[in-house]
């Protein structure tokens, strides 16, 4: 075990210290029972975006992701928002059970310019049986944020996060990761 954690540790380690490099943005939340680093590789203004992330729950839960969308610029309304529809994959390793699935769906942040700043942002996506593998029947990843930009280049959020597998061959499922969420999002 100490050996799986140590090979899942040192890409993520690497990763956030070549992030500045690399980078866009590196984004770190936690909840009650789990922490999460996320790098982007590409600003607002790409018509892309690719970004990868690690996040460890309490129990010795790893979920590793990484997505791909294709993005832009566009208004809800008349908020300006930035968009994307693509995938994300997520693997997922918990004692005698893993699996993943590569989701369909995306994502949206709405900035609010009467107050300069202050953003709304969430993401979905959903991997069907036909998309998941291992214990994996299905997989859900939902996140809801608020955030407010203290300085040019750093955010502070809240939010909620849901992600949940229905598990093979049985009529159960495991919430991966679930609960209030507080974090961080560096611009680089």
């Amino acid at each position: 075990m100490l050996f799986r954690t140590s090979v899942t540790a040192l890409p993520l380690a690497l990763s956030i210290a070549a992030a500045p490099a690399l980078a866009a943005d590196a984004d770190f939340s936690l909840t009650d029972e789990s922490v999460k680093g996320q790098v982007n590789f590409f600003d607002a203004r790409s018509e892309i975006q690719a970004g990868a992330g690690y996040t460890y729950h309490e129990g010795s839960r790893h979920l590793i992701n990484g997505e791909f969308h294709a993005q832009g610029q566009t208004a809800l309304g008349n908020l300006p928002t930035t968009a994307g529809i693509g995938f994300r994959g997520l693997l997922w390793d918990d004692d005698d059970l893993d699996g993943g699935g590569v989701g369909i769906g995306g994502y949206a942040t709405v900035n609010i310019p009467t107050v300069p700043g202050l953003s709304f942002g969430g993401s979905a996506h959903y991997a069907p049986s036909i998309l998941s593998f291992g214990d994996s029947e299905a997989v859900t990843d939902i996140e809801a944020r608020i955030s407010y930009r203290v300085i040019r280049n750093a955010d502070v959020f809240a939010g909620y996060r849901y992600v949940n597998t229905d598990l093979d061959n049985s009529s159960s499922d495991i919430n991966l990761d679930e609960g209030v969420l507080v974090g961080m999002k560096i611009f680089f």
